[in-house]
């Protein structure tokens, strides 16, 4: 008998989780894989965690307080008993096979995290991810959003995987320590991607693992906050000393940029409480910071590729003119890449 790959799923509630037993379901009827699955319970506001289904493959944690999408999935994992992890978000439906078809690009030589070809669960046709681009100032969103998937066949390297669904080697995921629980929510799976591509690991699309994702964009002042506090700890923390000299200056102007743009959306106040934040956990950024590039074994000239200096317009609408800002802002990546 052929034993099966052993998998261990890892997903949160929180809220009202009108898809979650849905997404605990598809995980479970996954072929190809013996799979059980974790799942913590980080503050549901429903009775949808009390409907899930008795399976001896499900695990639930109830811890003390909400732990954020990284310390539930930190928490998730230290109680995993596969040899690879999967992280499914509890509005993601995964396909059969596609726990399968990830833990199988896993076995090439190389690979670290795999992604699957995230789709719109409204659209099934269209992309919501098939990974997350990288931009050189630390931005990041979901790449070929709204593009007909039929346009993304082909498996490839990507800066970062999507947290709704990705999956990785226990024994690197502990490795690379998980994620990084200070971010609490945002940018952690590119965060836990790019080191792994510091570590000479892969992070790989995988097109035939395919997950239906309940998808809803949301701007809500909780989030702004994060998303930009997080975006700063992580060029602060993961990108190396050259590369952080030699994009300083545009750094320091975008932030005056977004001081603008928050303060005209609304947002200031949690722009200016990312500041402080990072400004009162300086001795974090510090160790942090010493921690990833002591571990590091690849140089930024050699993940430069992985990065983008283009924004997409149908994330980041930009103002008119705003394509001489584009075109001087390629102009001085392509310095500073000479550079590195």
């Amino acid at each position: 008998m052929t034993t099966l790959p052993r998998v261990t799923a890892l997903m949160l509630a929180y809220g009202a989780e009108p898809y979650l037993l849905d997404a605990v379901e598809a995980v479970l009827a996954s072929t190809g894989v013996d799979v059980d699955l974790v799942l913590v319970d980080n503050g549901c506001t429903t009775d949808a965690v009390r409907r899930l289904p008795e399976d001896p493959r499900i695990t639930l944690v109830v811890p003390a307080e909400n732990l954020g999408f990284t310390g539930g999935m930190n928490l998730a994992a230290s109680r995993a008993s596969g040899d690879v992890l999967l992280l499914v978000n509890s509005d993601a439906i995964v396909e059969p096979a596609a726990a399968s078809e990830l833990v199988g690009a896993l076995a090439t030589p190389g690979v670290g995290v795999v992604g699957g070809s995230v789709r719109l669960a409204d659209e099934p046709d269209l992309v919501n991810s098939v990974g997350n681009p990288l931009h050189v100032l630390g931005l990041s969103w979901a790449g070929g959003m709204g593009d007909p998937a039929a346009q993304h066949t082909t498996r490839g390297p990507v800066a970062s995987a999507s947290g709704a669904c990705m999956a990785l080697s226990r024994s690197l995921w502990e490795s690379l320590g998980g994620l990084v629980e200070p971010f609490f929510a945002y940018a952690e799976d590119l965060e836990l991607c790019w080191r792994s591509w510091q570590r000479g690991l892969r992070v790989e699309y995988v097109p035939t693992a395919v997950a239906y994702h309940h998808y809803e964009f949301s701007r809500t002042p909780l989030k702004m906050y994060l998303v930009e506090r997080n975006r700063l700890a992580f060029v602060l923390t993961c990108y190396g000393g050259r590369m952080l000299l030699l994009l300083a200056p545009v750094l320091a102007a975008f932030e005056l940029a977004l001081v603008a743009v928050a303060a005209k959306q609304g947002w200031l106040r949690q722009k200016l409480r990312g500041w402080w934040w990072l400004a009162t956990h300086a001795r974090w950024i510090r160790a942090r910071r010493a921690e990833v590039q002591r571990e590091r074994r690849v140089p930024d000239r050699e993940l430069a590729d992985l990065m983008t200096d283009r924004f997409d317009p149908a994330q980041f609408p930009l103002p008119a003119g705003s394509h001489l800002l584009q075109s001087a802002l390629a102009r001085y990546w392509r310095a500073v890449r000479r550079a590195l």
